[in-house]
């Protein structure tokens, strides 16, 4: 096991990190969006509101107040509802109690003190979010490796964590710095990843290693095939991570990815657009996108709702509302043909709409490098031979298993 994993602490990753500003369930849809847009991973943690600020809340009772994490995708599916495209503004004022999928599991919080193994394993089994405490005087680990927390508690676990979980741990009661009553900072699984792509040299051979011979890439993924309704893939919607791809079936049984309907992709996108898109198109037509003069005739005036009365969706907040028509720019996608036949996208489709791939002989470190520059969630894996042949996804998860597992089990890295 790297020693970056067990001489490092959860309060490493928090410095600088804002504080933590609730997002409460009786928040409006419209409030949703503008926060969805200022966050990480495309989505935000909900709670429930707090009943009295004056009472000090422990642990428990925090925990007992979050209700879920909500993303855009989520959103975009509500806004696809025969009701909310009929009255736009009356969704818009519709509370996220409403769009939010309660899932207590995927928030933890833990002390500044817990080793960073521990933290990696807790997000293995599904926890996606940290809510670790304020501290003052928290100058995180001075010294790379040093051993900041050589005590008892650090002789309790199993170094290799292979017999640790979430629910057996023994927890680090407090840190060396005063914890700031009531206020919290939140860290995500891209905030870790971010940290060990820093620390890569300690992590040797493993990023130089494909992640085909670490055991990284899922092969039970979610997806649609490009012909079905783009609606339909939210009956699949996986939540970890949120993406279905989309595909065409080759005649040898495999499948070609052509695009993917997910989170990440939809994070600033013209939210009510998206939503008509997704009620309205095949899944094909949804990620390649359509031009306007395709459906000028079929396509109804889109009333694209505003986010404060002044400015609107399509164009990130800036600019006077005014009512359009559908276009694949409207949702961040791209298309240079004005043919409505599928088949005339194949050989078209690339831009922002472009799927995030890599090949299953790359490694770790270049797949870890492209999930930070693009800030997703994801990585579809395909043949090296034929780079559009869908084998698999990468996510976060996947990420963290490979790095935490015993170097034993980890083969040399290839040069080749």
């Amino acid at each position: 096991m790297a020693s970056v994993f067990l001489y490092h602490v959860v309060g490493d990753l928090t410095v600088g990190k804002p504080e933590l500003v609730e997002f409460v369930e009786t928040e409006t849809v419209e409030a949703a969006i503008r926060a969805i847009g200022e966050s990480t991973e495309g989505g935000i943690p909900v709670w429930k509101k707090r009943s009295s600020k004056s009472v000090p809340e422990n642990a428990e009772i925090r925990q007992q107040r979050f209700v879920g994490i909500l993303n855009s995708l989520d959103i975009v599916a509500f806004l696809a509802k025969d009701e909310c495209l009929a009255d736009q503004d009356k969704a818009m004022k519709t509370p996220v109690s409403e769009v939010v999928v309660p899932n207590s599991s995927l928030l933890k919080e833990v002390d500044p003190a817990t080793r960073l193994i521990d933290a990696l394993e807790m997000m293995k089994q599904g926890v996606k979010r940290l809510l670790v405490p304020k501290s003052i005087g928290w100058k995180g680990v001075s010294k790379r490796f040093s051993v900041l927390f050589n005590g008892k508690w650090l002789k309790n676990i199993d170094p290799s964590g292979a017999n640790s979980s979430a629910a057996s741990i023994n927890w680090p009661t407090s840190s060396s710095a005063t914890i700031i009553r009531d206020k919290f900072c939140c860290l995500s699984r891209e905030d870790v990843i971010r940290f060990l792509i820093g620390c890569l040299g300690a992590l040797a051979p493993l990023p130089l290693t494909p992640i085909s011979s670490l055991g990284a890439i899922n092969p039970n993924y979610s997806y649609i095939e490009a012909s079905q309704p783009a609606i339909d893939s939210t009956k699949k919607l996986p939540q970890d991570p949120c993406a279905v791809a989309v595909v065409e079936p080759m005649s040898d049984g495999q499948f070609k990815i052509i695009g993917d309907i997910s989170a990440c992709k939809l994070w600033k996108c013209d939210y009510f657009a998206a939503a008509w898109a997704l009620a309205n198109l095949s899944a094909g037509q949804f990620v390649m996108g359509v031009e306007d003069n395709i459906t000028s005739m079929s396509v109804p005036d889109l009333s694209v709702s505003s986010l404060t009365g002044e400015t609107n969706l399509a164009n990130g907040g800036g600019g006077p509302a005014r009512p359009k028509k559908f276009s694949s720019r409207s949702i961040g996608f791209f298309s240079n043909t004005s043919s409505p036949n599928l088949g005339a996208f194949r050989n078209m489709y690339r831009g922002r709409s472009a799927p995030l791939t890599c090949k299953h002989t790359s490694s770790l470190a270049a797949v870890m490098a492209q999930l930070l520059s693009h800030r997703a969630t994801h990585v579809w894996v395909t043949e090296a031979e034929n780079e559009e042949n869908l084998i698999g996804i990468v996510g976060f998860v996947d990420i963290l298993a490979a790095v935490t597992r015993q170097p034993t089990t980890v083969p040399e890295a290839q040069t080749s």
